[in-house]
């Protein structure tokens, strides 16, 4: 018998050299086969977009007549065309790009402010003529400048902004330039910023610090002229206040209480209330007993001689009414105090608080709180009311009080009543002692 065949055959060994060779032959066939088309060399453009940069650096005011006009108007164009650019960009921004765009726009917007010449306030609102606005001469670039920065952040990364000089430096600069009395400027500073806090997420903290710095610099520091921009940044911490989590943080109850109540004291309230009625509002809103802190500091920061103020105020307060649902307990303790002052509203000589404190009696919903106190109420009101009828030199103020006690005398009848009765015997007792004064001083003469 012959030798048995073995079960496996011996194949030839295949070394790692072989397997390269092998792969290198099936690379070059693909790559023979199909030649992929080169992507376009972008240098060119960012070349060009880099020279066009450059020449924007030079800055004008648009009040020295020794300026070029065609000087400006060639800036206006390349200032147009670098945001056609970046509004136009599908992608990211090349990274050339980013420090020289960043740099251009800090050389041409942070630039100290002129002096202010509408001091403390943007108008007395006891004055019918309103003050000339004062606007910047330099706004036809300035607002490309500012477009061109809302572009950008919209068209590029978080990370490519940081490393990029757009750092906190960049955003307290940013903060300063709220300051100035062109409205223009300060819309555009309100959009930016409210952009850059809803996309710097890791820099939310420091940003909101830093606008409660500007708040209560303008509240501690009577001599600052400068009371622009506190209306702009209520109106972005209203959308910031709205997007709280509730039950709300102790640190935005520390905001509550010693920076945004303070804002009622300075007496250029009346140019940024509305936007910090609604903040307030917000607040009561996630939380009814922040409302015990509203009553108290706004009757704490009442007026004497503001009636604009004190019209305001009012208001606020109906407001804060307005949102009180279901009713406080803490409100029970504040009614008497808050009647009062509404009460002593009631006889101001001036006719637009007296007829402000006068509608607020026409609220439901206030009517419902203060029935719990009425008693103690009512006799000051009714009180305020009878001086009016009787002394107040406004006819419109004594045919709205008619109007109200009216309402009042259907609502409560007997204590209505009752509190006329004591109002006349208090006019007797008074009667009384003015004729013992006279008296007295008659002996007097008499006895010299």
């Amino acid at each position: 018998m012959g030798a048995q065949k073995p079960y496996f055959t011996r194949r030839n060994s295949i070394t790692l050299r072989d397997l390269f060779k092998q792969d290198q032959k099936y690379q070059n066939a693909i790559v023979g086969a199909t030649k992929l088309p080169q992507p376009p060399s972008v240098e060119p453009e960012v070349d060009k977009l880099l020279q066009i940069i450059s020449k924007c650096d030079r800055l004008f005011t648009f009040a020295d007549p020794a300026e070029s006009a065609k000087d400006q108007e060639e800036k206006q164009q390349n200032l147009s065309q670098i945001l056609t650019f970046i509004s136009s960009s599908k992608q990211s921004l090349y990274s050339q790009l980013l420090n020289p765009l960043i740099s251009l726009i800090s050389t041409n917007i942070f630039q100290p402010l002129p002096v202010p010449t509408n001091q403390y306030f943007p108008f007395d609102p006891l004055e019918d003529d309103l003050p000339v606005m004062t606007l910047l001469p330099s706004w036809p670039h300035l607002e490309i400048i500012y477009d061109i920065l809302s572009s950008l952040i919209s068209n590029t990364s978080i990370k490519a902004l940081k490393r990029n000089q757009l750092n906190r430096t960049f955003l307290s600069n940013l903060l300063l330039r709220f300051q100035s009395e062109d409205p223009r400027e300060r819309m555009k500073l309100k959009t930016i910023y409210h952009m850059l806090y809803t996309k710097f997420t890791h820099e939310r903290s420091f940003m909101r610090k830093s606008m409660n710095n500007v708040f209560l610099n303008f509240v501690l520091e009577p001599t600052n002229e400068r009371y622009f921009g506190i209306s702009e940044l209520l109106e972005i911490y209203g959308s910031i206040i709205n997007g709280f989590a509730v039950p709300l943080k102790e640190e935005h109850k520390v905001f509550f209480k010693r920076v945004l109540i303070p804002l009622h004291k300075p007496k250029g309230l009346v140019a940024y209330h509305r936007q910090l009625c609604y903040c307030v509002m917000e607040f009561v809103k996630k939380e009814m007993q922040l409302s015990e802190v509203v009553l108290e500091e706004v009757l704490r920061f009442w007026p004497l001689t503001n009636c604009q103020k004190e019209v305001l105020l009012i208001g606020e307060l109906e407001e804060l009414v307005e949102v009180l649902e279901p009713v406080p307990a803490q409100f029970e303790k504040l009614a008497v105090p808050l009647c009062s002052q509404i009460a002593r509203c009631l006889t101001s000589c001036n006719s637009q608080v007296a007829e402000r404190a006068l509608y607020i009696w026409n609220n439901e919903k206030f009517i419902k709180l203060t029935s719990n106190v009425i008693k103690e109420i009512l006799p000051q009101v009714v009180a305020g009311m009878e001086s009016n009828l009787n002394l107040h030199w406004s006819k419109s103020v004594q045919q709205v009080t008619t109007i109200v006690k009216t309402m009042l005398e259907g609502m409560y009848p007997d204590l209505y009543s009752k509190c006329i009765q004591q109002l006349k015997l208090q006019e007797v007792q008074l009667q009384k002692k003015e004729t013992k004064r006279r008296l007295r001083w008659k002996q007097l003469e008499m006895a010299t």
